[in-house]
């Protein structure tokens, strides 16, 4: 039985490179929650991993940050190349 999400090393790059965006742009959770307009539990929670968060969330977020979704997207990538290991292809009979 295949892994959840929340317990591949995909989603532990994600959660840290949430944080990173939020502290490279100088920001406390308390003030990214403002500019999102939510509680600072929300933004605690989602750096955590115990609340998901959907595409047009995650752009929010990114965009308070000063960021884009695209440079989070691809920075991300980037990193899971790094992290994910390199498969063999299938041995041919």
């Amino acid at each position: 039985m295949p892994a959840k999400s929340i317990h591949k090393d995909e989603y532990s790059v994600l959660l840290r490179r949430l944080r990173e965006l939020r502290t490279t742009a100088g920001m406390t959770q308390v003030d990214l929650s403002t500019a999102l307009q939510r509680p600072q539990s929300y933004v605690s929670d989602v750096e955590r991993g115990s609340r998901r968060m959907d595409l047009l969330q995650l752009r929010e977020l990114c965009n308070a940050c000063g960021s884009s979704l695209t440079d989070f997207v691809d920075e991300f990538e980037q990193e899971l190349d790094q992290v994910r290991p390199v498969r063999k292809p299938p041995k041919r009979p």
